[in-house]
């Protein structure tokens, strides 16, 4: 039987095979440890009571009333403003619980 030989592994020289555009060894190293790290920042939950109305130049947003279930305003109810579908029930993630928004304006201006 034939013997197989091992050839002993060389050094490459990192610099030597470095490709036009390539990062560096070290700063890939470094993008590595960013790379899945998500933070968020602090949230507190509201659950929608009421649907007041659409709101907005265009109707974009929807102004509810929602009752605040954590934090230090715990129990508070408060009016928002919300982008996007939402309906009774939902549970929204508040940033902050101090400003509110101004009450919907009844009729159209013209």
């Amino acid at each position: 039987m034939a013997e197989k030989t091992e050839k002993p592994k060389q050094k490459h020289d990192a610099k030597a095979e470095a490709k036009p555009g390539a990062k560096p060894q070290q700063q890939q190293k470094q993008d590595e440890k960013v790379v899945g790290v998500v933070s968020f920042t602090r949230a507190v939950q509201a659950r929608v009571d009421e649907v007041v109305g659409r709101t907005g130049t265009r109707g974009e947003a929807t102004q509810v009333r929602c009752s605040i279930l954590e934090g230090r305003d715990a129990n508070k109810v408060i009016r928002r403003n919300v982008k996007g579908p939402v309906r009774l029930g939902d549970i929204l993630m508040l940033r902050e619980t101090e400003i509110e928004a101004s009450k919907l304006k009844s009729g159209r201006g013209g």
